[in-house]
């Protein structure tokens, strides 16, 4: 699957399993994708032979006993920053990996099966919704699948700063839980002052996602600081047609700007 693929896809006829690999493969094209379609095929097969639980909790229960109860999938809390940790391919290969990259595992899992599962989106880390029988159950894969209560969940929110909406944390599109996973990696190779590697992943996300135009605005910034002024000048226009709201559009027009001064 190519990348740019996966930005012209609705977003429900996006395999999370799949698109994950192709971001692994990005990075490492001798990735072994195969090991991870195996062991997500094993996964569904196994829950589909047992007597498939209609109750949330239960439902909650089977996914952590496979993914992390068996297989040993779970957060890695010693070298948090690895680039690894939201590599796909990679997380299935060293069972560790971030809050979202192993949300994904346990969301495409579920809903290889039928089930119906969403990725919570909480400030600083990222929950599981499992429903069925009229209920939900909240679990946390970067703590081995372990239950979480509403309190728990609103507990971590309040820790990272943040309070739970009204309507409850919002549940992830499957672009934006790609966005988010790769977004990680660029956060840190900004922070590492790594310009070049934060830029190759800007490239990746607004493949993925070329409808968000703050995915552009970062990309056309980090281009404007590598010397590529004709490319942050074409990432700029990209975001012209995404956006129309008026602060945004002056926002571009300024740097558009300044970038056409520099050619001079």
């Amino acid at each position: 699957m190519l990348l740019a693929t996966i930005g012209l896809m609705d977003d429900d006829d996006i395999d999370l399993v799949e698109a994950g690999i192709a971001l692994s493969l990005a990075d490492n094209p001798r990735a072994d994708a195969d090991r991870l379609r195996r062991l997500v095929t094993d996964w569904a097969v196994r829950l589909q032979r047992e007597a498939a639980p209609a109750v949330a909790k239960a439902r909650a229960l089977h996914l952590a006993s496979l993914i992390s109860g068996e297989s040993g999938l779970t957060g890695d809390t010693r070298d948090y920053d690895n680039p690894l940790n939201a590599d796909l391919v990679a997380v299935a290969a060293r069972g560790l990996g971030l809050p979202i990259s192993l949300s994904i595992l346990y969301v495409a899992l579920a809903r290889r099966v039928g089930w119906r599962a969403d990725a919570l989106a909480l400030p600083g880390h990222v929950l599981v919704a499992v429903h069925g029988g009229g209920e939900s159950a909240l679990l946390d894969p970067f703590d081995h699948g372990t239950s979480v209560s509403p309190a728990r969940a609103a507990d971590i929110a309040a820790q990272a700063g943040g309070t739970p909406p009204a309507g409850g944390f919002p549940a992830m599109s499957n672009r934006q839980m790609l966005v988010r996973m790769v977004s990680n990696q660029a956060s840190r190779a900004r922070l590492n002052g790594d310009t070049n590697r934060a830029l190759t992943l800007y490239e990746r996300l607004t493949s993925i996602a070329p409808d968000q135009a703050g995915l552009w605005w970062e990309r056309a910034r980090l281009e404007q600081r590598v010397g590529r002024l004709p490319a942050a000048r074409a990432s700029l226009t990209a975001m012209l047609e995404t956006t129309h709201e008026p602060l945004a559009v002056d926002r571009i027009r300024t740097l558009l700007a300044t970038l056409a001064r520099s050619d001079n």
